[in-house]
C-alpha cells in the first residue's frame, strides 16, 4: 500500500538548510553540508548516479528513487529549479501552491495543487503501490496537521548549523506521536524512520 513519506536531511539542531536560502543558493549558506552523505562535494550530478554509495546510505537512496510520485511545496520546488521537471525517473510531481505556476517552471509531469490533502491523494493514485516522496518543511507541517503524512525519514547529520531553515517551526500545539521503525548509522548520517501514529 502506498505511503506518503517525508525525506529530509537535518542538522542535530533541527535545520534543513542554512541561512540565506534563495534561487542559486537553494540549501542556504553552508547548507550543502546536510547533503554530503549522498552528494559528495555537493555535486548534484551524483543525484541520479548512486554508484558511489554503499551500505545503509545506498539502501536509503534506493528507497527514495523507488518512489512513484513527489509532493513538494512551491518554495522548495522553485529553490531546486523544479529539478528541470524531473525529480527522478519521470515520476509525476505535485506542487503545493495557491498561486498559478510561473511559465518558466511548467513541465508536462508537474501539476499545481492548492490543497495538501488533494495533492497527497492525487500522488498516491498515480504512485500505485509505490510510496510518495514528500519534500519541504511547510508541506510536511501541513500534511501532519491534515493527517495525510504517513512516515518521516529524518537523515540526521552530526552538525550544528545554528541558524537557517528549521524543519518544524510554528507547529500547532497538537501532540503527534511517532513510532520508530528504523535507526541506522551510515557514514556521516543517522537514518531515522518514523511512522506517524494515528488515534485508535
Amino acid at each position: 500500500m502506498s505511503k506518503t513519506v517525508l525525506h529530509m536531511s537535518m542538522s542535530v539542531d533541527g535545520f534543513i538548510a542554512g541561512p540565506n536560502a534563495a534561487p542559486g543558493n537553494g540549501l542556504g549558506d553552508e547548507g550543502h553540508r546536510l547533503h554530503e552523505w549522498f552528494l559528495p562535494d555537493a555535486d548534484a550530478a551524483h543525484r541520479r548516479d548512486l554508484d558511489h554509495l554503499a551500505g545503509v546510505n545506498r539502501e536509503v537512496m534506493d528507497e527514495v528513487m523507488a518512489t512513484g510520485a513527489v509532493v513538494v511545496g512551491r518554495r522548495t520546488f522553485e529553490l531546486a529549479d523544479g529539478w528541470g521537471g524531473d525529480h527522478h525517473g519521470g515520476v509525476p510531481i505535485f506542487v503545493l501552491s495557491r498561486r498559478h505556476p510561473d511559465p518558466e517552471l511548467q513541465w508536462p509531469g508537474v501539476t499545481y495543487v492548492s490543497d495538501v490533502t488533494a495533492a497527497m491523494n492525487m500522488a498516491k493514485d498515480v504512485a500505485g503501490d509505490k510510496d510518495v516522496l514528500v519534500h519541504g518543511a511547510r508541506t510536511a507541517q501541513l500534511a501532519l496537521a491534515a493527517g495525510v503524512l504517513d512516515e518521516l525519514q529524518i537523515h540526521l547529520v552530526p552538525v550544528l548549523i545554528g541558524q537557517g531553515e528549521p524543519l518544524f517551526e510554528d507547529m500547532p500545539p497538537d501532540h503527534i506521536e511517532l513510532e520508530l521503525l528504523r535507526a541506522a548509522d551510515g557514514p556521516g548520517v543517522t537514518h531515522l524512520r518514523y511512522r506517524v501514529r494515528t488515534e485508535g
